[in-house]
């Protein structure tokens, strides 16, 4: 697939190299290209242009910006070049304040998530919810020893779900389909919980397991 991701920092670039090194065609966008020199020269055939550029590109977009800047990242990209679309919502609502003993703050409340906020603002793309609880580290092609960990994910349309979930086996996951778009009331949180061992303890290699 054609895969145009929205940013340019640690996230942006794992995910584009784990695209790229799984035969996709990669686009990333950025306000900076200088700052994606290295990843560019690192992954030969990726591309590098403008937000907009990569959401014209992209059959499916990812989101991977800081939840504070996600709007105005959408914006950039043009509401017509993500119409019908599938994008992957790799946002949280991090606050700009530091963590209280270990334990991030959102500004959002458990009754409204970032994605239902960015669903209600671009109703004709297709948000679906992942890569949001776990770090960069372990995003692509993990490897645990108790096996593949878990991604949970979420949105409202069929199709653009069966196409995460696609991506995300080809990644080394297995998926929970958590539901329609308010589910990521309480999949976005997940990050709170996962930062927390890192924050205290400098454990960031880890990720979540749903059993059954």
């Amino acid at each position: 697939m054609k895969i145009g991701i929205i940013g340019s920092g640690g996230v942006a670039r794992t995910l584009g190299s784990g695209f790229a090194k799984h035969g996709h065609a990669v686009m990333l966008g950025t306000r900076d290209a200088a700052k994606l020199a290295e990843w560019a020269a690192q992954n030969p055939g990726a591309q590098v242009d403008t937000v907009a550029a990569a959401a014209r590109f992209g059959e499916v977009i990812v989101l991977a910006v800081k939840g504070t800047a996600a709007t105005t990242a959408l914006r950039a990209a043009g509401v017509p070049n993500l119409a019908g679309k599938t994008v992957i919502d790799v946002t949280n609502p991090i606050s700009d304040t530091p963590p209280v003993n270990g334990v991030l703050a959102y500004f959002t409340t458990l009754d409204e998530s970032l994605m239902e906020r960015l669903q209600r603002d671009l109703p004709s793309t297709h948000f679906v919810k992942a890569f949001n609880s776990v770090g960069e580290k372990c995003m692509v092609n993990p490897a645990f020893a108790g096996g593949r960990p878990t991604m949970f994910i979420c949105g409202n349309d069929h199709t653009a779900k069966k196409t995460v979930t696609t991506i995300l086996d080809q990644f080394g996951w297995d998926i929970a389909d958590m539901g329609r778009v308010e589910a990521a009331r309480a999949i976005e949180p997940l990050c709170m919980l996962w930062c927390i061992p890192g924050f205290l303890r400098k454990d960031w290699v880890h990720a979540f397991k749903l059993l059954s």
